[in-house]
């Protein structure tokens, strides 16, 4: 069969053309469709039942705990009751770790996102001598883990008054969130248009009010996904509090796990405890996880 001259072939069937896709592209295709969302929110709902659980469990008596699993609360409804919160706000040792641990995690969080916001400024915009190699320095601490440090610093602090105190664990947790803060901010600083910070400058702006007006809220996503991601490692941390806590300056973290070391019956205490003490910074994530991500995504690589 002949063509015309000038005529153009025929375009192939849309089936055709299918077809010779490969294998991986119809693969990566088909995962967006409703049946593989179907699928993930069911895994998500599975992920999610050991929390169901903790929260019924905290939810029912001690003696509907120990006769029968917490799925029965979906036959018997009655068995749910509000006593353990109640023994719970009763109870002075979980009262007092809670509080420190606000105490703890709010300076902690604070302090790292302040400090590494200043530092990475500095080391992204700012000259001074030795400046590349100081950062490289910086970012060596990265893998330097926190047990090599955990008896060095406890004798040190020992020295000078501050082991066992709640000042001790922020200073702890505020040295080594540092790097990671120095190293993300730096990186999502340096992304800023220089053009922008040079007019900035024409206009007689000085380096803390540039930082203040210009830096701060265009870093506005790394610094809130830095924030959460210090919050959550510093709340559920337990082997930083356990070395350098004390019995009144202890978290809710050790607090609980003393409960279940002294009193391993107590479920009435624990469960409600455990419950709060991981809701807590499930609903900070869950408030700000698009902050989280996005900050940590703009600042993983330049």
């Amino acid at each position: 069969m002949t063509t015309h001259a000038g005529s153009l072939p025929k375009a192939a069937p849309a089936t055709v053309v299918r077809a010779r896709r490969s294998l991986g592209a119809r693969l990566v295709e088909g995962v967006g469709s409703g049946l593989v969302r179907v699928f993930l929110i069911v895994v998500g709902l599975f992920w999610l039942v050991p929390t169901v659980g903790l929260l019924l469990a905290s939810l029912r008596t001690p003696s509907d705990m120990s006769g029968s699993g917490w799925w029965k609360v979906f036959g018997e409804p009655s068995q749910l009751t509000f006593e353990s919160y109640r023994r719970l706000l009763e109870s002075s040792d979980i009262t007092n770790s809670l509080l420190n641990t606000v105490l703890i995690t709010v300076p902690a969080t604070a302090l790292v996102v302040a400090i590494g916001s200043l530092a990475g400024y500095a080391f992204a915009w700012m000259e001074f001598p030795g400046r590349d190699w100081w950062f490289l320095g910086v970012v060596g601490l990265l893998v330097v883990p926190v047990q090599v440090a955990l008896i060095p610093i406890a004798e040190l602090f020992g020295k000078i008054g501050l082991f066992g105190t709640v000042f001790g664990v922020i200073l702890f947790h505020t040295g080594f969130g540092l790097p990671f803060a120095v190293f993300l901010l730096r990186n999502f600083f340096a992304e800023i248009p220089r053009e922008l910070l040079e007019a900035a400058r024409l206009d007689g702006a000085g380096e803390l009010r540039l930082f203040a007006r210009v830096v701060l809220p265009l870093g506005g996503p790394a610094i809130a996904g830095l924030g959460i991601f210090q919050f959550l490692w510093v709340w559920n941390d337990m082997l930083v509090a356990l070395v350098f806590s004390k019995s009144g300056t202890q978290p809710i973290t050790v607090a609980l796990q003393t409960q279940v070391r002294q009193f391993g019956n107590n479920i009435d205490v624990l469960a409600p405890g455990a419950f709060i003490s991981m809701m807590i910074p499930l609903a900070v994530f869950f408030a700000f996880q698009r902050q989280f991500v996005s900050g940590v995504m703009a600042g993983a690589v330049k």
